[in-house]
């Protein structure tokens, strides 16, 4: 085999593409935080660690991916979209120990180097970052031709939090007679799309069907609900005794995570307010209800496990920021699980 000599371009990686990029991303970074200490093309990123008005802090640290779903969304365009999806999932995976998230970092890693959509993802995933108080500090864009195919993205990021240690909301308040409180999502958020992937390659017309006065395909690729801003008042609240956010697995495969020894919880299937796109989608795929709970949140975001006494008032203050919150279970004595009992109300 003959060639008129190789070059890292012909191989596949445009440098000058990918620095041209960098430069870009500069710009989506820049941020007024004095917390954060160097910009966008040093070898490591620096925050400062003086954390006033915390006596004894803990970090809070969490990765995480959007999963499929980032598929079916840069197919469709929807890349601010997914940035929050990628973001507002990590958040939420921080806040449930009652942290405040400081900082983030994200890792790209693509089949070809396309500025402006590397671009446009720094700039999501930034934008999102700030409107949880949070900083993008900087990551990892990786081009890699042959590993992946061009036009194929895979984003992760992983955050750090922090919360005083004796504040941690970890569960182990948690007690019989407390009651469960589903905090409503607006949709799938990140979970369940392996299983609606194949249900458009099945039905591709679905996708234009119309539920609610939207398309199937604008309700499942509503970004993810991040519930820092609702909940972040309420961590102080003597009421409040746990959080567990529900994704992969469902109520019952995330709810349990937080429940300390000697109990377990009883939730009523039928008192779930499950959302249109879920009915669509069960319908459709004739999927079983044991597999929509376990795939998808079901119009279950977050669950809080709250004080009797409390949950008036939690409903209330959750309902002021724009949080739907109602009452699906209570804790009992058990051994760490969560049992269903009653019919979902299709």
């Amino acid at each position: 085999m003959t060639h008129d000599g190789l070059s890292y371009e012909k191989a596949g990686v445009d440098i000058d593409t990918a620095d041209a990029a960098k430069r870009r991303m500069a710009a989506s970074l820049e941020t007024s935080d004095p917390r954060v200490l160097n910009r966008l093309g040093a070898f490591a990123s620096l925050f400062d660690a003086r954390l006033p008005g915390l006596k004894d802090p803990v970090l809070v640290l969490k990765m995480e991916e959007p999963g499929s779903k980032q598929l079916l969304a840069l197919r469709h365009g929807a890349v601010e979209s997914l940035c929050r999806d990628l973001i507002n999932h990590l958040v939420n995976d921080v806040i449930v120990m009652g942290a405040t998230p400081l900082a983030i970092l994200d890792t790209i890693v693509c089949g070809k180097l396309e500025k402006e959509v590397v671009t446009r993802l720094v700039d999501g995933m930034a934008r999102a970052a700030r409107e949880q108080g949070a900083n993008l500090v900087g990551g990892e864009t990786s081009e890699q031709p042959g590993v992946l195919a061009a036009g194929t993205y895979i984003l992760s990021a992983a955050a750090v939090g922090v919360v005083e240690r004796a504040k941690i909301l970890d569960g182990s308040r948690i007690s019989k007679g407390d009651a469960v409180l589903a905090i409503a999502s607006n949709g799938l958020h990140t979970n369940g799309y392996t299983l609606v992937r194949m249900l458009l390659e099945l039905r591709p017309a679905l996708a234009e069907e119309r539920i609610g006065g939207e398309s199937f395909l604008a309700a499942i690729l509503k970004p993810h609900v991040c519930y820092y801003q609702g909940l972040k008042d309420l961590f102080s609240s003597s009421g409040l005794h746990g959080l567990a956010h529900i994704t992969g697995g469902g109520v019952q495969g995330n709810l349990n995570r937080i429940l300390p020894a000697g109990t377990a919880t009883r939730i009523d299937r039928g008192a779930i307010r499950i959302l249109p796109v879920f009915r669509k989608i069960r319908d459709e795929g004739k999927v079983p209800d044991a597999d929509m709970l376990r795939a998808f949140n079901m119009g279950v975001g977050m669950t809080a496990v709250v004080a009797p006494e409390a949950v008036e008032s939690i409903r209330e203050r959750l309902g002021k920021a724009g949080h739907e919150a109602y009452p699906i279970g209570t804790i009992v004595a058990g051994d760490r699980t969560v049992e269903f009992h009653g019919s979902l109300a299709w």
